[in-house]
């Protein structure tokens, strides 16, 4: 029981990407569900998050506020953002996940709006409508034991410059090279959409 209190008070710090369960998909994408609230002190380290369920990346949202407070001080309103009917039924499925949870537990809302859904990606955009760092960041996050030791530098330096060209510059010292960084970018992508991982619209491979 001690243990599971200091879960409710542990601080836990949220990078680039937000993991849900493959249910909540539909939700998210509809905007039934506009929130996902989290057992402790979550600290979101960015303003854009990639949402990913059912092993896959869903959508890319905006970070519209993060609230963090009790579990007693949980509203009706609060559980219906994170799409349940009620305080009852988000309280049940946050005892399924983390256990005993207690009313002064704390919790986190991060709340968030999408901004691309990304079921719906552009075939005729050379990268498929996504931006060339969050290319990079899937690449990473999926195809890790893929690439090169360079290569997994490249992509990861292109998530903090996210530009190509100031990535070709801090690498190859020069614009000229940037050819190989978008080469990287779109073999990054043809192997996502093969595994099915990335789908292009209308659900053609």
């Amino acid at each position: 029981m001690a243990a599971q209190r200091r879960k409710g008070s542990r601080v836990v710090f949220l990078g680039r990407h937000l993991m849900v369960k493959g249910e909540y998909v539909d939700m998210i994408l509809s905007g039934r569900k506009r929130a996902t609230i989290r057992l402790g002190i979550v600290k979101v380290k960015y303003p854009e998050l990639i949402v990913h369920g059912g092993g896959r990346p869903i959508a890319k949202v905006k970070v519209t506020d993060v609230v963090h407070k009790r579990v007693s001080e949980l509203t009706d309103e609060d559980a219906r953002e994170d799409g349940f009917n009620n305080v009852k039924e988000l309280l049940d499925v946050l005892r399924r996940v983390y256990g005993d949870v207690k009313p002064d537990d704390y919790v986190t809302i991060i709340k968030f709006q999408v901004t691309q859904d990304l079921s719906k990606l552009e075939p005729e955009h050379p990268y498929l409508g996504l931006e060339p760092a969050d290319v990079a960041r899937l690449g990473l996050r999926y195809l890790r034991g893929e690439l090169s030791d360079k290569e997994a530098e490249i992509l990861r330096d292109l998530t903090v410059t996210r530009s190509i060209r100031a990535t070709s510059i801090r690498f190859f010292g020069t614009i000229e090279k940037r050819w190989i960084i978008r080469r990287l970018l779109k073999r990054v992508l043809r192997e996502l959409v093969r595994r099915g991982i990335l789908r292009k619209s209308g659900g053609n491979q």
